[in-house]
Protein backbone atom coordinates (compact mmCIF):
# COMPACT_ATOMS: atom_id res chain seq x y z
CA UNK A 1 0.00 0.00 0.00
CA UNK A 2 2.92 2.31 1.16
CA UNK A 3 4.37 1.81 -2.41
CA UNK A 4 1.36 2.68 -4.58
CA UNK A 5 0.49 5.32 -2.51
CA UNK A 6 4.24 7.05 -3.40
CA UNK A 7 3.57 6.18 -6.69
CA UNK A 8 0.76 7.74 -7.33
CA UNK A 9 1.91 10.98 -5.25
CA UNK A 10 4.71 11.11 -7.14
CA UNK A 11 2.04 11.40 -10.26
CA UNK A 12 0.16 14.06 -8.61
CA UNK A 13 3.43 16.16 -8.19
CA UNK A 14 4.10 15.69 -11.96
CA UNK A 15 1.08 16.45 -12.77
CA UNK A 16 1.03 19.53 -10.42
CA UNK A 17 4.21 20.91 -11.72
CA UNK A 18 2.68 20.70 -15.47
CA UNK A 19 -0.40 22.74 -14.18
CA UNK A 20 1.66 25.16 -12.50
CA UNK A 21 3.10 25.96 -15.74
CA UNK A 22 0.09 26.10 -17.94
CA UNK A 23 -1.54 28.51 -15.26
CA UNK A 24 1.81 30.59 -15.13
CA UNK A 25 1.76 30.78 -19.15
CA UNK A 26 -1.77 32.02 -19.62
CA UNK A 27 -0.75 35.01 -18.33
CA UNK A 28 1.44 35.71 -21.29
CA UNK A 29 -0.45 34.03 -24.39
CA UNK A 30 -3.18 36.14 -24.14
CA UNK A 31 -0.35 39.04 -25.27
CA UNK A 32 1.40 41.71 -23.39
CA UNK A 33 0.49 41.52 -19.42
CA UNK A 34 1.68 44.86 -18.90
CA UNK A 35 -0.30 46.62 -21.58
CA UNK A 36 -3.22 44.59 -20.22
CA UNK A 37 -2.96 45.56 -16.42
CA UNK A 38 -2.12 49.18 -17.60
CA UNK A 39 -5.21 49.84 -19.49
CA UNK A 40 -6.13 51.13 -23.39
CA UNK A 41 -4.85 54.97 -22.36
CA UNK A 42 -1.77 53.72 -20.64
CA UNK A 43 1.12 55.44 -22.62
CA UNK A 44 4.29 53.81 -23.33
CA UNK A 45 6.07 55.41 -20.43
CA UNK A 46 2.92 53.80 -17.84
CA UNK A 47 3.44 50.48 -19.56
CA UNK A 48 7.16 50.14 -19.15
CA UNK A 49 6.85 51.00 -15.33
CA UNK A 50 4.25 48.52 -15.07
CA UNK A 51 6.25 45.75 -16.71
CA UNK A 52 9.56 46.46 -14.36
CA UNK A 53 7.01 47.16 -11.09
CA UNK A 54 6.16 43.47 -12.02
CA UNK A 55 8.62 42.05 -12.94
CA UNK A 56 7.37 41.55 -16.67
CA UNK A 57 11.05 42.26 -18.00
CA UNK A 58 12.88 39.52 -16.70
CA UNK A 59 13.17 36.36 -18.87
CA UNK A 60 9.97 33.86 -18.47
CA UNK A 61 12.14 30.85 -16.67
CA UNK A 62 12.88 33.72 -13.78
CA UNK A 63 9.26 34.78 -13.48
CA UNK A 64 8.44 31.42 -13.35
CA UNK A 65 10.38 30.10 -11.01
CA UNK A 66 9.58 32.92 -8.68
CA UNK A 67 6.22 33.12 -8.99
CA UNK A 68 6.07 29.15 -8.53
CA UNK A 69 8.37 29.53 -4.91
CA UNK A 70 6.18 32.10 -3.55
CA UNK A 71 2.85 30.19 -4.66
CA UNK A 72 4.17 27.16 -2.50
CA UNK A 73 4.63 29.32 0.11
CA UNK A 74 1.10 30.71 -0.11
CA UNK A 75 2.17 34.09 -1.75
CA UNK A 76 0.02 34.54 -4.83
CA UNK A 77 1.13 38.36 -4.71
CA UNK A 78 -1.36 41.08 -4.78
CA UNK A 79 -4.53 41.87 -6.39
CA UNK A 80 -4.26 44.37 -8.88
CA UNK A 81 -7.86 45.90 -8.18
CA UNK A 82 -8.73 45.16 -4.37
CA UNK A 83 -5.35 46.56 -3.71
CA UNK A 84 -5.02 43.46 -1.31
CA UNK A 85 -2.75 40.06 -1.00
CA UNK A 86 -4.12 37.19 -2.97
CA UNK A 87 -4.19 34.68 -0.92
CA UNK A 88 -6.68 36.49 2.12
CA UNK A 89 -8.99 37.35 -0.61
CA UNK A 90 -9.19 33.96 -1.71
CA UNK A 91 -9.13 32.56 2.13
CA UNK A 92 -12.80 34.61 2.48
CA UNK A 93 -14.04 33.01 -0.83
CA UNK A 94 -13.59 29.54 -0.23
CA UNK A 95 -15.72 28.18 2.60
CA UNK A 96 -18.29 29.69 0.41
CA UNK A 97 -17.63 27.58 -2.58
CA UNK A 98 -16.81 24.56 -0.39
CA UNK A 99 -19.45 23.81 1.46
CA UNK A 100 -21.72 24.61 -2.22
CA UNK A 101 -19.45 21.29 -3.64
CA UNK A 102 -19.75 19.79 -0.23
CA UNK A 103 -23.63 19.97 -0.21
CA UNK A 104 -24.02 19.44 -4.14
CA UNK A 105 -21.79 16.22 -4.23
CA UNK A 106 -23.39 15.10 -1.10
CA UNK A 107 -27.41 15.32 -2.64
CA UNK A 108 -25.40 13.55 -6.04
CA UNK A 109 -24.85 10.52 -4.14
CA UNK A 110 -27.73 10.59 -1.49
CA UNK A 111 -30.01 10.39 -4.85
CA UNK A 112 -27.75 8.34 -7.40
CA UNK A 113 -26.30 5.75 -5.61
CA UNK A 114 -29.57 4.07 -3.97
CA UNK A 115 -31.46 5.16 -7.19
CA UNK A 116 -28.14 3.29 -9.30
CA UNK A 117 -28.43 0.32 -6.70
CA UNK A 118 -32.25 0.04 -7.11
CA UNK A 119 -32.02 0.62 -10.68
CA UNK A 120 -29.94 -2.97 -11.21
CA UNK A 121 -31.94 -4.89 -8.59
CA UNK A 122 -34.96 -4.72 -11.01
CA UNK A 123 -33.79 -4.63 -14.51
CA UNK A 124 -36.48 -3.30 -17.07
CA UNK A 125 -39.28 -2.51 -14.32
CA UNK A 126 -40.85 0.49 -13.63
CA UNK A 127 -38.19 1.85 -11.56
CA UNK A 128 -35.45 0.79 -13.94
CA UNK A 129 -37.19 3.46 -16.04
CA UNK A 130 -38.02 5.94 -13.46
CA UNK A 131 -34.17 5.89 -12.62
CA UNK A 132 -33.09 6.54 -16.21
CA UNK A 133 -35.72 9.26 -16.54
CA UNK A 134 -34.50 11.21 -13.87
CA UNK A 135 -31.30 10.63 -15.26
CA UNK A 136 -31.67 11.86 -18.98
CA UNK A 137 -33.67 14.93 -17.94
CA UNK A 138 -30.57 15.72 -15.58
CA UNK A 139 -27.87 15.12 -18.62
CA UNK A 140 -30.55 17.41 -20.60
CA UNK A 141 -31.69 20.23 -18.19
CA UNK A 142 -28.69 23.22 -17.80
CA UNK A 143 -28.04 23.78 -14.27
CA UNK A 144 -28.75 27.24 -14.71
CA UNK A 145 -31.69 26.48 -16.62
CA UNK A 146 -32.86 24.13 -13.35
CA UNK A 147 -31.32 26.96 -11.21
CA UNK A 148 -34.00 29.79 -12.97
CA UNK A 149 -36.81 27.16 -12.43
CA UNK A 150 -36.22 26.33 -9.01
CA UNK A 151 -36.36 30.40 -8.00
CA UNK A 152 -39.84 30.80 -9.48
CA UNK A 153 -41.14 27.54 -7.74
CA UNK A 154 -39.64 27.87 -4.40
CA UNK A 155 -38.32 31.27 -4.14
CA UNK A 156 -40.82 33.52 -5.87
CA UNK A 157 -44.33 31.80 -5.90
CA UNK A 158 -43.90 29.52 -2.84
CA UNK A 159 -41.46 31.58 -0.91
CA UNK A 160 -40.24 28.67 0.94
CA UNK A 161 -36.63 29.48 0.17
CA UNK A 162 -34.18 32.40 -0.12
CA UNK A 163 -32.98 33.07 -3.71
CA UNK A 164 -29.70 35.21 -2.68
CA UNK A 165 -27.24 35.33 -0.51
CA UNK A 166 -25.28 33.11 1.83
CA UNK A 167 -26.10 34.07 5.38
CA UNK A 168 -28.16 30.78 6.11
CA UNK A 169 -27.63 27.30 5.52
CA UNK A 170 -31.29 27.46 3.88
CA UNK A 171 -29.80 29.62 0.89
CA UNK A 172 -27.56 26.43 -0.06
CA UNK A 173 -30.53 24.34 -0.35
CA UNK A 174 -30.99 25.32 -4.10
CA UNK A 175 -27.67 26.02 -5.55
CA UNK A 176 -26.89 22.81 -3.62
CA UNK A 177 -29.44 20.88 -5.54
CA UNK A 178 -28.89 23.12 -8.97
CA UNK A 179 -25.31 21.92 -9.12
CA UNK A 180 -25.80 18.41 -7.62
CA UNK A 181 -28.53 17.34 -10.20
CA UNK A 182 -26.19 17.66 -13.54
CA UNK A 183 -23.59 15.26 -11.70
CA UNK A 184 -26.54 12.59 -10.59
CA UNK A 185 -27.12 11.17 -14.05
CA UNK A 186 -23.13 10.11 -14.69
CA UNK A 187 -23.15 8.71 -11.12
CA UNK A 188 -26.53 6.83 -11.18
CA UNK A 189 -25.69 5.13 -14.54
CA UNK A 190 -22.35 3.93 -12.96
CA UNK A 191 -23.53 2.64 -9.92
CA UNK A 192 -26.17 0.94 -12.03
CA UNK A 193 -23.60 -0.96 -14.28
CA UNK A 194 -21.40 -1.73 -11.35
CA UNK A 195 -24.16 -3.01 -9.57
CA UNK A 196 -25.87 -5.54 -12.49
CA UNK A 197 -22.02 -6.80 -13.33
CA UNK A 198 -20.96 -7.58 -9.98
CA UNK A 199 -24.26 -8.93 -8.82
CA UNK A 200 -24.03 -11.68 -11.40
CA UNK A 201 -20.08 -12.55 -10.47
CA UNK A 202 -19.16 -16.17 -9.19
CA UNK A 203 -18.45 -14.87 -6.00
CA UNK A 204 -21.81 -13.04 -5.24
CA UNK A 205 -23.51 -16.67 -6.13
CA UNK A 206 -21.61 -17.90 -3.36
CA UNK A 207 -22.58 -16.11 -1.04
CA UNK A 208 -26.12 -16.54 -1.53
CA UNK A 209 -24.89 -20.52 -1.68
CA UNK A 210 -23.56 -19.81 2.01
CA UNK A 211 -26.60 -18.69 3.03
CA UNK A 212 -26.05 -15.03 3.98
CA UNK A 213 -28.87 -12.59 4.11
CA UNK A 214 -29.43 -10.60 1.47
CA UNK A 215 -28.62 -7.03 2.53
CA UNK A 216 -25.23 -8.80 3.50
CA UNK A 217 -24.60 -9.89 0.04
CA UNK A 218 -26.27 -6.82 -1.19
CA UNK A 219 -23.80 -4.17 1.06
CA UNK A 220 -21.15 -6.14 2.19
CA UNK A 221 -19.86 -7.96 -0.79
CA UNK A 222 -21.79 -6.15 -4.09
CA UNK A 223 -21.78 -2.81 -3.11
CA UNK A 224 -18.68 -2.54 -2.05
CA UNK A 225 -17.12 -3.74 -5.39
CA UNK A 226 -19.45 -1.63 -7.71
CA UNK A 227 -18.65 1.79 -5.66
CA UNK A 228 -14.95 1.41 -6.37
CA UNK A 229 -15.59 3.56 -9.96
CA UNK A 230 -17.93 6.01 -8.37
CA UNK A 231 -15.46 6.90 -6.07
CA UNK A 232 -13.15 8.05 -8.44
CA UNK A 233 -15.85 9.71 -10.21
CA UNK A 234 -17.00 11.17 -7.50
CA UNK A 235 -13.72 12.80 -6.90
CA UNK A 236 -13.76 14.21 -10.33
CA UNK A 237 -17.37 15.67 -10.21
CA UNK A 238 -16.54 17.53 -6.89
CA UNK A 239 -13.17 19.15 -8.51
CA UNK A 240 -15.85 19.89 -11.56
CA UNK A 241 -18.40 21.42 -8.85
CA UNK A 242 -15.68 23.75 -7.11
CA UNK A 243 -14.43 25.00 -10.68
CA UNK A 244 -17.64 25.31 -12.64
CA UNK A 245 -19.89 27.01 -9.83
CA UNK A 246 -19.10 30.19 -11.60
CA UNK A 247 -23.07 30.09 -12.97
CA UNK A 248 -24.86 28.55 -10.12
CA UNK A 249 -22.63 31.49 -7.81
CA UNK A 250 -24.05 34.31 -10.05
CA UNK A 251 -27.41 33.25 -10.22
CA UNK A 252 -27.82 32.96 -6.58
CA UNK A 253 -25.59 35.79 -5.31
CA UNK A 254 -23.39 33.81 -3.70
CA UNK A 255 -20.22 35.33 -2.85
CA UNK A 256 -17.60 32.12 -3.65
CA UNK A 257 -14.53 31.90 -5.67
CA UNK A 258 -16.87 31.40 -8.74
CA UNK A 259 -17.73 34.76 -8.32
CA UNK A 260 -14.56 35.85 -7.84
CA UNK A 261 -13.41 34.42 -11.00
CA UNK A 262 -16.10 36.44 -13.02
CA UNK A 263 -14.95 39.43 -11.79
CA UNK A 264 -11.49 38.90 -12.30
CA UNK A 265 -12.18 38.23 -15.74
CA UNK A 266 -13.62 41.67 -16.07
CA UNK A 267 -11.17 43.58 -14.21
CA UNK A 268 -8.35 42.16 -16.13
CA UNK A 269 -7.07 40.91 -12.34
CA UNK A 270 -4.45 38.35 -13.68
CA UNK A 271 -2.93 37.64 -9.96
CA UNK A 272 -6.51 36.55 -8.90
CA UNK A 273 -7.10 34.35 -12.14
CA UNK A 274 -4.11 32.83 -11.92
CA UNK A 275 -4.13 32.00 -8.22
CA UNK A 276 -7.88 30.47 -8.70
CA UNK A 277 -6.82 28.45 -11.11
CA UNK A 278 -3.73 26.88 -9.91
CA UNK A 279 -5.81 26.69 -6.66
CA UNK A 280 -8.75 24.75 -7.82
CA UNK A 281 -6.41 22.48 -9.96
CA UNK A 282 -4.40 21.55 -7.17
CA UNK A 283 -7.37 20.66 -5.06
CA UNK A 284 -8.59 18.26 -8.14
CA UNK A 285 -5.40 16.57 -8.30
CA UNK A 286 -5.60 16.32 -4.44
CA UNK A 287 -9.01 14.80 -4.55
CA UNK A 288 -8.18 12.33 -7.02
CA UNK A 289 -4.72 11.29 -5.69
CA UNK A 290 -7.57 10.42 -2.50
CA UNK A 291 -9.30 8.53 -4.23
CA UNK A 292 -6.85 6.04 -5.97
CA UNK A 293 -6.14 5.48 -2.53
CA UNK A 294 -9.46 4.75 -1.36
CA UNK A 295 -9.97 2.79 -4.10
CA UNK A 296 -7.03 1.02 -3.12
CA UNK A 297 -8.02 0.09 0.35
CA UNK A 298 -11.52 -0.86 -1.19
CA UNK A 299 -10.06 -3.52 -3.62
CA UNK A 300 -6.64 -4.77 -2.85
CA UNK A 301 -5.58 -5.90 -6.44
CA UNK A 302 -5.13 -2.28 -7.77
CA UNK A 303 -2.20 -1.73 -5.55
CA UNK A 304 -0.68 -4.57 -7.62
CA UNK A 305 -1.58 -3.09 -11.07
Amino acid sequence: MLFYALKRFGVAILVALSVSVVTFSLLHVSGDPAAAMAGESASEEDIEYVRKHYGFDRPLPVQYADWAYRAMHGDFGQSIYLKRAVSGILAERAPTTMILGALALSFALILAIPLGVLAAMFPNTMIDRFALTIAVVGQALPSFFFALIMIIVFGVWLRWLPISGHSSWLNFIMPSIALGYYATPAIMRLTRAGMMDVMSSDYIRTARAKGLKPRVVLFKHALRNAIIPVVSLSAVQLGFMLGGSIVIEAIFSLNGRGSLAWQSIQRSDFEVMQAIVLTIATFYILLTFLADLLNAFLDPRIRVS
